[in-house]
């Protein structure tokens, strides 16, 4: 279903259509929705906002934004944002679309879990982030209409247990890489699941350097 708030809605072009479906294809139905929510999301924002934004770059770093945790695209050392970055990168890149906005979208996708940075950046960049913060988070909840946030549900439906299916989709992307997540948001994850779990320690590295001072 293409939804259409108020404006708002997926892009009617091949390019969308292809990206609508590699992501179908390759991410599970979980994901598939989630990555939907947040195009919805992220481009309300950017309504909201007034931003200018390409909507064909926006649809793609959403919905290219958790394939790093597919099989498919998951590598043995990067962090799962860098793999779904490279994903999206080498996608667009087989459809001819410059570099600049290659080099966009991939940025949108790997800052997608760093707080505090992306909002001060390109709004593609900004608004993958908003998207996926509203969706995971909810941190921007009531900003958004009961109308708007029934019809996006409705349309890409979260499920009765997304909160704790999330987080697992998340540990089974990483979990067999968990020094990925140093400094990241995703150490909580591997932590969540696994109590015995010991995350890197910024300040010990620093001290165990082998700086003399």
């Amino acid at each position: 279903m293409n939804l259409n708030l108020n404006g708002v809605k997926i892009p009617d072009s091949a390019l969308a259509r292809d990206i609508t479906e590699i992501v179908r294809e390759t991410a599970s139905p979980l994901l598939f929705h989630h990555s939907s929510r947040v195009f919805y999301f992220a481009a309300l924002a950017g309504q909201k906002l007034g931003l200018k934004y390409d909507a064909e770059l926006l649809y793609c770093g959403c919905m290219f934004h958790d394939m790093g945790l597919t099989h498919k695209h998951s590598s043995a050392c990067d962090r799962f944002e860098v793999d779904g970055a490279n994903a999206a990168s080498e996608f667009l890149k087989s459809k001819g679309i410059n570099q600049h906005d290659i080099d966009t979208v991939w940025t949108s996708i790997a800052l997608h879990t760093t707080p505090g940075i992306p909002q001060h950046m390109h709004p593609v960049v900004a608004l993958v982030t908003a998207g996926v913060e509203m969706d995971v988070l909810g941190l921007t909840y009531p900003e958004y209409s009961d109308a708007d946030r029934d019809a996006i549900v409705k349309a890409h439906p979260r499920g009765s247990n997304f909160k704790e299916d999330i987080i697992q989709a998340f540990y089974d992307g990483i979990k067999n890489k968990p020094e990925t997540t140093f400094g990241n948001v995703k150490a909580d994850v591997i932590a969540t699941k696994e109590p015995s779990f010991k995350p890197g320690n910024f300040c010990s590295i620093i001290r165990n350097s082998q700086w003399p001072n």
